[in-house]
């Protein structure tokens, strides 16, 4: 399909409700992947849509009324065509992604922000965090800064560490945090895990790390292709990065801190492997999984046993 067949198709719309039914309709027959933010045609098609017409995602019914002009719909159909032509994820294509109802600037030098945390930090980690408690945290492997910068509009009490090894994630983030006016209250580190974080302890450290098998690696979608390896791939089990950050976040956790880690489709492999660590899995409401608490004494009370594999 070329450029010129989408823009004929989106052209007869009469108003954004029909832009959004064309726009699925377009998506559905392009054999795409979905993924990063939406996992069907329609809620895609209100993304793409909506940002053409200029506005958020959140929209409202009356919104749906609206009639695009010549100019949004030439910019819907350049969008439509990129998408399906190079497999991009729609947030590289518009540069922004919504993270815990805000809105951060995204590029290919950073994964796209679909993470269950943003449940967790809509609630302030409740029941499991006292957030009143926190004063010092750690987003560990942080990316775009999308989680620390969410942990800092809902903590605003706390002070947020936000670390990751790559320095391009980081300047990505570095945008972020000045579009958030945070750079007083989220300090950008580049470290491998916690090697450049010294002796500093936290009442609460989530990380969202890779966790992608081989296997998985091996079977990504396209989409996925577009995406920093170095964020997704963790080794033949998934577990390259969780388990060293087991080992370390003892001597990083204040007494009574949390550890909040991601570990998707990886949680099978990590329980196997470590039958005597009492992990608590999350539940969400919204969808997602794959995530595990543990307490600073939990840590260290399965200390040998962490040590041991």
């Amino acid at each position: 399909m070329e450029k010129t067949d989408i823009h004929r198709a989106l052209a007869p719309a009469a108003d954004m409700r029909e832009l959004i039914l064309q726009t699925e309709s377009l998506l559905d027959a392009s054999g795409i992947y979905f993924g990063h933010g939406t996992d069907n045609a329609l809620d895609e098609a209100a993304y793409l849509v909506s940002y053409s017409l200029g506005l958020a995602p959140d929209f409202t019914d009356q919104d749906l009324q609206r009639q695009a002009s010549d100019e949004q719909k030439q910019q819907l159909a350049d969008l439509l065509w990129q998408r399906i032509r190079t497999r991009k994820p729609a947030a590289y294509l518009t540069h922004e992604a919504w993270f815990a109802g805000l809105k951060f600037y995204v590029d290919e030098r950073v994964l796209i922000p679909r993470s269950p945390f943003a449940e967790l930090i809509a609630d302030q980690f409740e029941p499991w965090v006292d957030a009143s408690k926190v004063q010092h945290a750690l987003d560990l492997c942080t990316g775009g800064g999308c989680i620390a910068i969410a942990m800092a509009e809902a903590l605003p009490q706390a002070r947020i560490d936000a670390s990751d090894l790559s320095a391009g994630a980081l300047a990505v983030a570095r945008i972020n945090v000045d579009q958030y006016a945070l750079a007083d209250r989220i300090e950008l580190i580049e470290s491998d895990l916690f090697a450049g974080l010294g002796e500093r302890r936290y009442d609460l450290i989530v990380s969202n790390p890779p966790y992608v098998d081989a296997d998985d690696m091996a079977a990504l979608p396209e989409e996925y292709r577009h995406e920093p390896a170095m964020g997704l791939a963790a080794g033949t089990q998934g577990l390259d990065f969780v388990l060293p950050m087991l080992r370390e976040a003892p001597r990083h956790l204040n007494p009574g801190g949390v550890l909040i880690v991601e570990v998707g489709n990886s949680a099978e492999a990590l329980a196997d492997l470590l039958p005597g660590v009492p992990f608590t899995w999350l539940e969400f409401e919204f969808g997602g999984h794959g995530v595990f608490l543990l307490t600073a004494e939990q840590l260290s009370a399965a200390s040998e046993a962490i040590l041991a594999v």
